[in-house]
């Protein structure tokens, strides 16, 4: 397997809550929903750098495609992290994220490592840490 992801799917409760969210909360560029005329197919697709794109689908349509029982979520079983590079930019995401109704479960902060970061969830539980690393650049 080469090491190569193209797109990170987000199980969601509620697709156009999700949408709105991330369209117009967090300014993530997309075509909107797709594929309402298939059963369990109506997704949305967000364009990242690299080439990567984010999509949501419900949750209950993921068991099926999947073919496997819906469980209960936990906010614990992943992170995304949006590295940015400033520590102002992490503030200036954070304040995004708030003004998107996100909850924030960790206001940026110094880190012991050198970073500065924080944290918020998504109205569906997904937990995005914003972070600023000085020993990391970023290539976009």
């Amino acid at each position: 397997m080469k090491p190569r992801i193209t797109v990170i799917t987000l199980g969601v409760d509620e697709l156009e809550r999700s949408l709105k969210f991330y369209r117009d909360g967090m300014g993530l560029p997309t075509e909107g929903i797709v594929g309402k005329e298939f059963e369990y197919g109506a997704v949305a697709f967000f364009d990242l750098l690299s080439g990567i794109k984010l999509a949501i689908f419900e949750r209950k349509n993921i068991a099926h495609d999947a073919q496997i029982n819906q469980t209960a979520s936990s906010p614990t079983e992943f992170t995304i992290g949006h590295n940015v590079e400033t520590k102002e930019e992490v503030d200036k995401v954070m304040e995004q994220a708030r003004k998107a109704k996100a909850i924030i479960t960790v206001e940026a902060h110094d880190n012991f490592w050198g970073g500065y970061s924080g944290y918020f969830q998504d109205p569906d539980g997904h937990l995005w840490e914003v972070v600023w690393n000085p020993h990391i650049a970023i290539n976009e």
